[in-house]
């Protein structure tokens, strides 16, 4: 435990849903919720407005609906997240060579080791300073938690929040912690805090009066030592500035089950797709491939193929995504549906034919069986592509320039026309497939950032924005290991 309060946690407010209404001005001070739009969708992030309502993270999207009707609803757009966070980022390595990323919008700084702050005077100073300056950065806030140690700077953070700066003294930890909940301690969730209850423990205070061999005899050795510990408020995990990665994975929740298999082997290789994209931009390659298929009854199935060697192949990684779909019964329909890549290394096997090939195939043609003659695809007449909008997601059109998409249906869609830092703009209504509306790109925030800070450029139009929707997005339809 350090004498002096120099970690630092840093907590964006309300982050993906603080971005879209920085970045429409009609939506500033109102309530906003982004995640997936279908039945089965979750609330990703609700801007404080919505919060007052009783809307949350992880909160199914109906529910949001019923508690919130009037809120503006969008689809996410995590490469625009992406982008600000990494200019956040990058003014957090301007303090320190220790920063801890726990997310897009959530990291935990090491001042003493970027010799920013020594003592409480100096670490105040360097949060108000980072406060100041991702606010002329982004045009967004973030809540700042200093403290002695990790777990007592998050909490902090979260007392500031929003838009705050909280101080815990090393010294205090005991009796700023002795009146919580339990479950202000990591690693208490729903369950740990249930059975703890049921013991009589309900605050920190208990759990220290409890001692370390009663929660070792409720919960196990290592979680009971550890529970005891922070209890006491001790913690001294370090800043870690780099994690490594232990794979790439991305998924989907689709809004009604899929049963069409050429449908299901189609959405496998859009997510094969996908996370090779990820893969590469991660600079990393891979050697075992899983397939994560969740069926209409819940019901979950993971499947894997390691290959000969790691590979960033599109080829290698789509075929033996496909080949594990094989070995899975879909009949009764699939809800969701992942790939990942697993086993990475840092770079690539040469040999990309023979990872292509099913071991068996290949051992077959070594002994001497003819290899197959390669048939010429037969050409599908191309078929017109209806053109969907998302919601929230970015548009330009010819005469009024750029603007975002409220809704669309009905072989409409609705566009409002404003920019970040504009007064709010007009609403007109457009049919789907007008010529002279395009996807956008997402605009800068804030045009003339702050000295020191790398400004990243917005994400194109290609990063999946407007053009083709995919199925419900959620809080998973990001990379997680799978």
């Amino acid at each position: 435990m350090r004498t002096a309060p120099t970690i630092l946690h840093l907590d964006m407010d309300a982050f993906f849903a603080a971005a879209e209404q920085a970045a429409k001005p009609s939506l500033r001070g109102k309530p906003v919720v982004v995640g997936g739009l279908g039945p089965r969708g979750v609330v990703a992030t609700a801007s404080y407005e919505a919060r007052r309502f009783g809307v949350h993270s992880a909160m199914p999207m109906g529910q949001a609906r019923r508690l919130a009707p009037n809120a503006a609803y969008l689809v996410p757009r995590f490469a625009f997240y992406r982008s600000i966070s990494e200019q956040v980022m990058r003014l957090l390595g301007l303090l320190s060579p220790l920063v801890e990323p726990l997310s897009l919008d959530e990291a935990f700084v090491d001042l003493e080791a970027g010799d920013v702050a020594r003592d409480t005077a100096g670490a105040r100073a360097a949060g108000e300073r980072l406060r100041a300056d991702i606010l002329a950065t982004t045009g967004l806030t973030g809540s700042v938690g200093l403290a002695g140690s990790k777990m007592l700077a998050k909490i902090a953070s979260e007392q500031a929040k929003p838009d705050g700066l909280a101080l815990i003294e090393p010294g205090t930890e005991r009796e700023l912690l002795g009146p919580k909940s339990v479950r202000i301690l990591p690693g208490v969730g729903p369950a740990t805090g249930e059975h703890l209850r049921r013991a009589g423990m309900t605050t920190v205070s208990d759990l220290a009066e409890a001692g370390e061999d009663e929660l070792v005899r409720l919960l196990g050795r290592a979680h009971g030592s550890s529970l005891y510990r922070m209890a006491r408020g001790h913690d001294d995990r370090p800043v870690v500035a780099e994690r490594d990665a232990k794979s790439v994975s991305v998924e989907d929740t689709f809004a009604v089950d899929l049963h069409d298999r050429v449908r299901i082997r189609g959405e496998v290789e859009r997510l094969a797709e996908r996370c090779v994209e990820r893969l590469r931009a991660s600079g990393h390659s891979g050697r075992t491939i899983v397939l994560k298929v969740r069926r209409f009854d819940f019901s979950t199935l993971t499947r894997s193929e390691t290959l000969r060697g790691p590979t960033d192949a599109l080829g290698v990684v789509r075929e033996a995504a496909g080949r594990l779909l094989e070995s899975v019964d879909t009949t009764g329909g699939v809800r969701l549906l992942g790939v990942g890549v697993s086993g990475l290394a840092d770079y690539t096997q040469e040999d990309l034919f023979a990872q292509a090939e099913p071991v068996g195939e290949r051992d077959q043609e070594g002994a001497g069986a003819v290899p197959a003659v390669p048939v010429a695809p037969v050409a599908e007449p191309a078929r017109p592509v209806e053109r969907h909008w998302a919601p929230g997601h970015d548009v330009r059109h010819v005469v009024h320039g750029a603007g975002w998409v409220q809704g669309s249906g009905l072989g409409r869609v609705t566009v409002r026309f404003e920019e970040p830092g504009s007064a709010p703009g007009r609403v007109r209504t457009f049919a789907v497939d007008d010529p002279e509306l395009e996807a956008g790109e997402a605009l800068p925030l804030v045009r003339d950032p702050v000295p020191g800070a790398v400004p990243v450029p917005a994400p194109s139009a290609a990063a999946g924005r407007g053009g083709a929707p995919g199925p419900a997005a959620g809080p998973d339809s990001h990379p997680h290991h799978l």
